[in-house]
């Protein structure tokens, strides 16, 4: 992306919310660790994915029925759920692409 470019004020919106989500995801993933993308399934064998998906339904259920102490904050922890499945999908990809690189299989 040009830095050189003037930003819309819609554009410099999006890009101080985006800013705002980054800061808050990496925050939780150094205060609880990489505990969505790397989870330790004590109990759950599912797939990180999965687990994501799962927590996504759980605040997508809190906000339709009303029950989210904050539906802000709800809506807030909702998009930073699907940055956390695209951010594992570009692991993921990384992962695969590693492997065929140097001979090894993920």
């Amino acid at each position: 992306m040009r830095t050189d470019v003037q930003l819309t004020l819609a554009q410099q919106a999006i890009a101080e919310v985006c800013d705002s989500l980054k800061a808050m995801l990496i925050e939780k993933n150094r205060q609880y660790g990489n505990s969505a993308l790397e989870p330790m399934r004590v109990f759950s064998k599912a797939s990180p994915r999965e687990q994501l998906r799962v927590r996504m339904d759980d605040k997508l259920s809190r906000i339709v029925s009303g029950q989210a102490d904050d539906p802000e904050d709800a809506r807030w922890d909702l998009a930073g759920y699907l940055v956390l499945e695209r951010a594992l999908q570009t692991l993921e990809l990384h992962q695969i692409m590693t492997s065929e690189f140097d001979g090894t299989n993920a």
